[in-house]
């Protein structure tokens, strides 16, 4: 490797020879990464770019935190082993004790865990495996808008049809329900009166003779939804389908995988609302930038037997050292405390600049989940009145921001929300750094089209 081919094009053109088509990230972002700290990044050619992406939500601390890095070289140099199957060690102990700690107390003494393959999709498969060994039912219900993973069990589970239509037979007995989407109410309605009829069509239906749908094995949600548009669900929804699900002895699984860990601005999503759930799906951000998933159940549920559910590297040790550091840290109230004020922050200028052009249509989300979904004010409009959703000026405001060394993905229908998954440490300067890039980027795409 010589110098002149240390660019970025070098090393992508490297890539689009040998890596499959399904490649996704660097085709928005054609850039090779060398180096990483905090919230910046930096490519082979030196440039430094603000990451608001942070490994899709995985890196709750930012590339190399200090404190997560010493945990790992310190296991290395232990000569602990690094790779035990489901074999327990003193980490693994030591991991779990810690991730039971930060669950609601009601919680803390009745529930099971079980480690997966090292994606949260596994996680999402083993749960619904789990409920339907434990109730001896076989369908489950799940919501538009959902994102549950990309393995053929978790897809089915998805309401993004993109990938789903090119997959045919996918798990079968998935009934979607609508979930509550105030901008996007799917029953036209909006505000608390769309809350109030989600709320009514999900519990009339389940407790409806002849409505059609068997009692399932489960019910899995999102708290927030995010590779769906960053759609927070209202308080009084998950509490309703908590009571219904609860009366009618069906599992309720809450998948924490995204919105979890910290980034709602409390430990896990769901809390806001004051429910207890059966099943919660934790990945991304519990293995302290290591891969790691785990299912975390009530003990009622744990009908297993022994093989039930396996994978080879669902005993990675270094994930357990660094997730503990990066749990004990976020569970702290202080941090949860300053992840919902620089969340409020950043919403607030998000809003005011929404206020002020024509392409934003709605800001939306909790702590530092955030999603801004762009639309076209020239184009038709949807049955609220509102314009419909612009993936093409979203992808225009993506493209220019990267251009400006800020990195954001997309999501939403038709990608057309711009998501800040941004490391929980992001500090008030590097806030106002990315308000800047981001506001500057929208202002010159509105004044365009204006």
């Amino acid at each position: 490797m010589n110098d002149k081919s240390l660019t970025n094009e070098w090393f992508i053109g490297r890539q689009n020879d040998f890596e499959s088509s399904a490649r996704s990230y660097p085709r928005k972002f054609p850039f090779a990464l060398k180096r990483a700290k905090g919230s910046w990044i930096e490519d082979v050619e030196g440039n430094r770019y603000l990451d608001f992406l942070c490994g899709a939500g995985t890196l709750a601390l930012g590339h190399n935190d200090d404190e997560v890095n010493k945990a790992m070289i310190d296991l290395i140099s232990s000569g602990a082993p690094l790779h035990t199957l489901d074999l327990t060690t003193p980490v693994k102990d030591r991991y779990v004790e810690t991730i039971f700690s930060i669950l609601p107390p009601q919680m803390q003494k009745e529930v099971r865990i079980q480690f997966c393959s090292p994606s949260g999709t596994d996680a999402t498969d083993a749960a619904i495996k789990l409920c339907k060994t434990a109730t001896g039912r076989g369908t489950v219900i799940a919501f538009g808008g959902g994102y549950h993973g990309m393995g053929h069990g978790a897809m089915a589970l998805t309401g993004n049809l993109n990938a789903k239509s090119k997959v045919q037979n996918l798990m079968p007995g998935v009934q979607f329900m609508p979930y509550p989407y105030s901008y996007r109410c799917p029953f036209g309605l909006g505000g608390e009166a769309g809350t109030d009829a989600a709320c009514a069509y999900f519990e009339r239906t389940l407790k409806d003779t002849e409505s059609g749908i068997a009692k399932p094995a489960a019910v899995i949600i999102e708290p927030i939804q995010g590779e769906g548009g960053v759609v927070p669900a209202p308080a009084k929804f998950l509490q309703t389908v908590r009571r219904v699900t609860k009366e009618l002895g069906i599992p309720l699984i809450v998948d924490e995988i995204q919105c979890g860990i910290g980034r709602s601005g409390h430990v896990f999503a769901f809390e806001e609302s004051g429910i207890i759930p059966d099943v919660i799906l934790m990945s991304k951000a519990i293995g302290g930038s290591q891969p790691m998933s785990v299912v975390v159940y009530d003990r009622s549920l744990d009908k297993w037997t022994a093989g039930a559910h396996a994978g080879t590297f669902r005993g990675n040790q270094l994930a357990m050292a660094a997730g503990t550091v990066v749990l004990k840290r976020i569970s702290d109230p202080a941090f949860l405390s300053e992840v919902r004020r620089k969340g409020e922050k950043l919403k607030s200028a998000l809003e005011a600049l929404k206020d002020d052009v024509s392409i934003i249509g709605d800001v939306r989300g909790r702590g530092l989940m955030l999603g801004i979904e762009f639309i076209d004010p020239r184009g038709e409009k949807d049955i609220m009145g509102h314009p419909l959703q612009s993936g093409t000026i979203a992808a225009e405001v993506q493209r220019r921001c990267f251009s400006n060394r800020l990195v954001m993905e997309k999501g939403g229908r038709d990608g057309s929300v711009m998501r800040c998954l941004c490391a929980l440490t992001v500090t008030d300067d590097e806030i106002e750094t990315m308000i800047d890039i981001f506001s500057s980027v929208v202002r010159e795409i509105d004044d365009e089209i204006r």
